[in-house]
């Protein structure tokens, strides 16, 4: 049942246990799901059982909480039934463990029973049970790791995003992942599920056009669209977007924050002269993020991209509550940009 070795992870480098990815989850007698993502844990246990149900549907699964557990719980439901059917043990809050789960634990990876997987749970929230993860990664026990990092960049995102439809074997392009990362781009699990949705409902590629009728009532999406038909110069256009939003519910904030992530891109790329993959993978970014970024700086100069930032910053502040009037503030901002001209000018 221990999985083939493979090369340790980032961040993982003191472990000698093998680590393994939370997309292609495996069974071991140990497995420690470490890391604050959520959606990648759950993704890794539920893999580890459907692996284990694969090989024999008489698993039987248990649920632990390490922070309000019995004593003798973990041997319990480790302990070969009478008809010998495998055993899964899920454990949660390892990261706030009681002192008896901890004691149990370190003595169960001395010698686990057979047939068990015990799967431990620790976000890394506090170093609450770090004599156990010391054990485990020190390879007592035989388990390997499942390492959930933070998803937090947007090149992170758009990798996770990609991942989904890659492992379902379905295409996407470049663009409809851009819309589907922009209109989730606060809630990861909402990500997971909206490409989950477009696998489920959609036969042929996804393209961008299917993305914008799925979830184009999003706020994100909408803020997307103001910034970049701004961007673009199209000055009508932009405020009829702008209207378009804040009738449909936007807030002011993640509008702002939509331009102003854009711009910053384009800042960023402004005057490199480095290939699109080498400059991707300079800024953390995506190759077709930096094209989409050159293509944006047509027409624009050092001289613009500042008043349009400055712009930006101004409306970012006023959004905030420094203004009684939050929609003059929004406008402001797109004529800047649009017209690449002080305002009222």
């Amino acid at each position: 049942m221990a999985a083939p070795n493979r090369r340790p992870a980032r961040g993982a480098a003191q472990s000698t246990i093998p680590q393994l990815s939370w997309r292609e989850p495996q069974p071991a007698p140990i497995v420690l799901v470490s890391g604050p993502e959520e959606v990648c844990a759950e993704r890794a246990i539920a893999g580890v059982r459907a692996y284990l149900r694969a090989e024999d549907a008489a698993l039987e699964v248990s649920d632990l909480r390490a922070d309000d557990y019995v004593e003798g719980t973990l041997f319990a439901v480790t302990s070969p039934s009478l008809f010998g059917e495998p055993r899964m043990v899920r454990v949660q809050s390892v990261e706030r463990c009681s002192d008896p789960f901890l004691s149990e634990a370190l003595a169960y990876l001395e010698s686990p029973q057979a047939g068990a997987t015990v799967v431990l749970r620790h976000t890394g929230a506090t170093v609450r049970g770090k004599k156990l993860l010391d054990a485990i990664r020190s390879g007592i026990g035989g388990g390997v790791e499942i390492p959930c990092a933070a998803v937090k960049r947007d090149a992170d995102r758009v990798d996770f995003a990609i991942g989904e439809f890659r492992t379902a074997g379905k295409r996407i392009d470049p663009g409809a992942v851009r819309a589907l990362v922009s209109a989730f781009a606060d809630d990861l699990a909402e990500l997971a599920a909206a490409c989950q949705q477009l696998i489920a409902d959609v036969p042929a590629d996804i393209t961008e056009q299917v993305v914008e009728r799925y979830y184009g009532g999003r706020v994100e999406t909408s803020a997307f669209t103001v910034a970049d038909t701004a961007i673009a110069g199209r000055y009508g256009d932009a405020l009829i977007a702008l209207r378009h939003a804040l009738d449909s519910g936007a807030d002011p904030v993640p509008l702002v924050a939509a331009v102003a992530l854009k711009l910053r891109t384009m800042a960023r790329v402004a005057g490199t002269r480095e290939s699109s993959r080498e400059l991707a993978a300079r800024l953390g970014m995506k190759d077709w993020q930096v094209d989409r970024a050159r293509r944006d700086l047509s027409g624009w100069n050092e001289k613009t991209l500042a008043m349009a930032i400055q712009a930006t910053a101004r409306a970012d502040i006023e959004v905030k509550g420094a203004s009684r009037d939050p929609v003059f503030a929004l406008e402001r901002m797109v004529t800047v940009i649009a017209t690449r001209a002080p305002y009222g000018a």
